[in-house]
């Protein structure tokens, strides 16, 4: 008797280490599927761990804990008792009500185990997929073109390829604001990433079931902008269609819209925006009937929009609206220490997208992308890269596949350049006088030169690694 039972258990054991061994497989999708998943034997003591995202719990802290241990009002150890399935259950954990589904494990028609899940950690992304699919039914029937034209964002913060202080910083931020609902304001050069940023804010937040929406403001001609973000009843102008049309706004009701180029908005139009801000609600052109508004909006703009009030060419009370969480993004040419890193994730989605063998770039290249100004920043780099790509012969990038303005040695001088009136020579001048400059007037303190020139710190040094700029070579004044 006490064999048998002592196979039993060591065949239940065996069945249990299987299953381990498939979920291990299956990790990533449980990763991305739901919100990580947890294996307990007979006893409810944990055998496998795939919540460290969700708790931050790591799985050798937990490894034969039982499970009332680690989870708190946990229903696992019943499970294993009862053999019954409970699915879709509200379980407070670490102050959430998550939906958590738990399942016994029968093997010949004995309990050796349970597995259980976290479908949502938050009742409230329950709430928001159900809002949702109810304004998706409503809608469908009188808009059902427009309804399967699928918004969704592309980008998440993983995207946001940096090692730069200021960046991880804004990176941090911009988690945070993800987690409300205010509204976000991002500044920075044309080619900077603002809409990765965009992106990732809607994919981190509980909108994320909803529609990702984007408009360029700069690229509607002003008389159809209204409505375009606003939408319009059947016959409300000539030419418009007899059955009407959803605007933006009421395509991205539930989720987020993206007003890129904010800046470039007329004025008039800023007014009404404004409007429906504070109001939370609209009117399709030629309509009376008010729409309620449930959006996260964020804009967009490469402009100073601070100078653009002081110009009469941006309301300052938008502008308020709009800046309550600011992101300002720093050009290329102040976080040169990412170029390595960003030319690395370029050259991989290249090799995708064109579907070419792998490339690396050689060693001489990083102080020649060091040195240059990237006027066009990211995107620059990345059309660079592609031109590259495509015109090298072997694996390895060298110098001379880059453009030419890119392949002077930097740092070293042939006297030439000094008559040149080529745009590359009078900027590389122009850079080298200022940084001397700067550092005589800051008696040789790289801090304070770098603020005087309006960089970063870490920019400084590595123009002046790239210019061979010595700090021996300046008279301190």
């Amino acid at each position: 008797m006490g064999d048998q039972l002592s196979r039993k258990l060591k065949d239940s054991k065996l069945q249990l280490k299987k299953l381990k061994e498939s979920m291990e497989m299956l990790e990533e999708l449980f990763d991305n599927a739901y919100h990580g998943m947890v294996l307990v034997d007979r006893e409810g003591r944990i055998v496998k761990w795939n919540y460290e995202k969700l708790l931050g719990i790591k799985e050798e802290d937990v490894l034969n804990k039982h499970v009332e241990e680690v989870i708190e009002n946990t229903r696992m150890h019943i499970v294993v008792k009862t053999g019954e399935k409970e699915l879709g259950e509200i379980q407070k954990i670490q102050g959430h009500d998550m939906i958590a589904s738990r399942i016994p494990i029968i093997k010949d028609g004995e309990i050796i185990g349970a597995a259980g899940t976290v479908l949502f950690k938050d009742l409230r992304e329950l709430k928001s997929l159900a809002q949702k699919l109810e304004r998706l039914q409503n809608a469908v029937h009188k808009y059902k073109g427009e309804i399967e034209r699928f918004y969704k964002a592309k980008y998440s913060f993983d995207n946001i390829i940096t090692q730069n202080k200021q960046m991880l910083y804004l990176k941090e931020i911009a988690r945070k604001a993800a987690e409300s609902n205010s509204t976000v304001l991002i500044q920075g050069e044309s080619g900077t990433g603002k809409e990765f940023f965009a992106h990732a804010i809607h994919n981190a937040s509980l909108r994320k079931y909803g529609a990702f929406v984007t408009i360029n403001c700069a690229a509607i001609p002003k008389e159809l902008l209204e409505a375009e973000l606003f939408g319009y009843e059947g016959g409300a102008f000539t030419g418009a269609k007899k059955e009407g049309k959803l605007g933006k706004f009421e395509m991205a009701n539930g989720g987020t819209i993206l007003l890129d180029e904010i800046g470039a908005m007329p004025l008039e139009m800023q007014a009404k925006l404004l409007r429906v801000l504070e109001s939370r609600e609209f009117e399709r052109v030629g309509g009376n009937n008010r729409i309620q508004l449930d959006v996260r909006v964020i804009a967009s703009t490469n402009e100073k929009l601070g100078e653009a009030i002081m110009k009469n060419q941006f309301r300052q009370d938008l502008y308020y609206r709009l800046n309550v969480i600011k992101i300002d993004i720093p050009p290329l040419r102040e976080r040169l220490e990412d170029i390595p890193l960003l030319a690395e994730d370029i050259l991989k989605r290249l090799e995708k997208d064109l579907m070419m063998e792998p490339k690396k770039l050689a060693s001489e290249i990083f102080p020649l992308l060091a040195a240059y100004h990237w006027p066009g920043n990211i995107r620059e780099l990345r059309n660079i890269l592609e031109r590259a790509v495509n015109v090298a012969t072997g694996k390895i990038i060298e110098p001379r596949y880059l453009p030419e303005y890119l392949q002077i040695a930097p740092g070293v001088h042939t006297g030439k350049e000094k008559d040149s009136l080529l745009l590359k020579d009078i900027i590389t001048r122009a850079e080298i006088d200022a940084i001397r400059r700067a550092l005589q007037e800051s008696g040789g303190n790289r801090t304070l030169a770098a603020k005087k020139l309006g960089i970063h710190r870490t920019a400084i040094y590595k123009k002046m690694e790239a210019y061979g700029i010595q700090l021996s070579e300046i008279d301190k004044e």
